[in-house]
């Protein structure tokens, strides 16, 4: 088979700006197609791919999206989000707020984990305990307000809180709300529950053999009734070329995690076909407002008039992404429609810059990890026609993670490119830990913003909530202390068998997803 031409002319704009957009290299693709599976062997077993491996079957244990993708499948969490988006039961049937600091959760009768020992008021105190007792070393950060539960009947347990917690229903929609056995973890300590875990999830464990395969069973007594799926089974495959070439050969049904330049080389292979849904993964550049020559608001604002967002998202991205005006996605609560993002005019970032005191431009570093490269040259080379001159330096996601997370504010350097999942689908959570003064990721002071945050963060009424939220994104727009670019989209590779859509959030949860023989 051959493939099909590929789409440089919508490149050419970045090219001229001096960047390289470096092609995907996919072996096999252009040759024959390799034979098909044992068709009865994989008979209702989805075969699916991520671009990490798990880091562990312990939910309290890891705060990964790779590893929840996995893990939302074998453990149910107390609330969802549904296809339109909006918060929805799970275990628990309903939710309130009787006080400020404190939220019920109304539990859905009879549900039983895999074992069959009872999902109770009882084993939901002792999920959300042990997720925050500091011997378990958990990494999620979600319920750092809660201090306690309290069982009021069999049925309805009380989350306490230290301050207001306005989206606490949506932040036990994935990582905080995740329910575990509380018996068998009793009977097999915290390394056997890892190495076999117990859920209440559409599926069961079977096995799991590190950088091979994480396999699962349908759960047949699932309270939602049993998946359509016989079995799921989850791949890691780093390099998007092995894992789109597994596809091509039969060996897996479904890539997840597909880069958008990954995706153009695939456009058109027979057998093949790109999904593309809207996604939420917020992209930025952060900016170190101390930094002698960013702390001019003028510099901050010449830089976001200099990347040409719309260019950068056709030229790189294949289209595959949507402008942001400032931090918060468009399916976000707090989201203002009437913030604008910023024109894109060399001539106004060049007076800007001159009127700062560099008619000449400057000199920066960008820092970047190594899966965002491209992006990060392409907005080097898009710096460049106003004379910024910003050398990309990137890290391998390990140590890029490990900087980013650290006390050091400055450990990326004067600018970095940075991605935030609001999977709450709130504000708060892509503003949360990069705005307010005090916290890890903030390289910015600003009294009006500490207040804003906290206005937003401190009440549990919607309209004053959203109209915090909108004098901040007027704030962040005209102080600039970051350079505002695109939500992603989330984008797949499959072959014919399977059938499912993701929520906004991308998050991997198979219970609906059907394959055909």
């Amino acid at each position: 088979m051959t493939g099909p031409p590929h789409r440089l002319s919508r490149r050419q704009a970045l090219r001229f700006a001096g960047l390289a957009v470096p092609a995907l290299t996919v072996p096999g693709l252009l040759s024959a197609c390799a034979g098909s599976a044992d068709t009865a062997a994989s008979a209702g077993v989805l075969r699916l791919t991520q671009p990490a491996e798990v880091k562990t079957l312990d939910p309290h244990k890891q705060g990964d999206m790779v590893s929840m993708n996995a893990l939302i499948n074998m453990f149910d969490t107390l609330t969802t989000r549904d296809q339109e988006n909006r918060l929805a039961p799970r275990l628990a049937l309903s939710w309130s707020n009787p006080d400020p600091l404190t939220w019920r959760f109304q539990l859905r009768p009879g549900v039983r984990f895999h074992n069959g020992e009872p999902c109770d008021a009882a084993a939901v105190k002792y999920s959300i305990e042990r997720l925050l007792d500091p011997a378990t070393k958990s990494p999620i950060v979600e319920l750092r307000y809660v201090t306690g539960a309290v069982v009021v009947d069999p049925l309805a347990v009380d989350l306490h809180t230290n301050q207001p917690d306005p989206i606490l229903p949506a932040k036990v929609s994935l990582f905080g709300g995740v329910v575990v056995p509380p018996k068998y973890i009793a009977d097999v300590g915290d390394a056997g529950f890892a190495r076999a875990p117990v859920g209440t999830g559409p599926f069961t464990f079977v096995s799991w053999q590190r950088d091979q395969e994480l396999r699962m069973r349908a759960n047949r007594e699932h309270w939602n009734g049993p998946p359509d799926l016989r079995e799921l089974v989850f791949h890691a495959m780093a390099n998007p070329a092995s894992a789109l070439a597994a596809l091509q050969s039969d060996e897996v049904d479904l890539v997840t995690g597909l880069t958008p330049d990954a995706a153009l080389q695939l456009q058109g292979f027979p057998g093949v076909t790109i999904d593309r849904f809207p996604g939420i993964r917020a992209y930025y550049l952060s900016l170190d407002t101390e930094d002698a020559v960013l702390a001019d608001r003028r510099v901050r604002q010449a830089l976001n008039h200099a990347v040409d967002v719309p260019l950068l998202i056709d030229a790189v991205l294949d289209g595959k992404a949507r402008e942001m005006p400032t931090m918060i996605p468009r399916e976000s609560f707090g989201f203002d429609p009437t913030v604008t993002p910023f024109t894109r005019d060399l001539d106004l970032a060049r007076r800007l810059l001159a009127d700062a005191g560099h008619p000449d431009g400057f000199d920066t570093v960008i820092t970047a990890s190594s899966v965002d490269a491209v992006v990060a040259e392409a907005i080097s080379g898009l710096l460049a026609r106003v004379n910024v001159r910003s050398r990309v330096e990137t890290l391998d996601s390990g140590t890029y993670s490990t900087r980013l997370t650290s006390d050091n504010r400055r450990a990326l350097g004067p600018i970095y490119l940075a991605a935030s999942t609001g999977w709450t689908l709130d504000g708060q959570s892509n503003v949360q830990s990069n705005v307010r003064r005090d916290r890890r990721q903030s390289r910015w002071t600003s009294d009006e913003a500490d207040r804003l945050i906290d206005g937003e963060e401190l009440s549990v009424d919607p309209a004053e909530r959203q109209r915090a939220f909108n004098d901040l994104q007027r704030l962040l727009k005209e102080e600039a202390p970051f350079v505002y670019l695109y939500q992603l989209d989330t984008l797949m590779a499959r072959n014919a068998r399977p059938s499912w859509r993701p929520a906004v959030t991308g998050s991997l949860a198979m219970g609906t997803a059907q394959v055909t023989a």
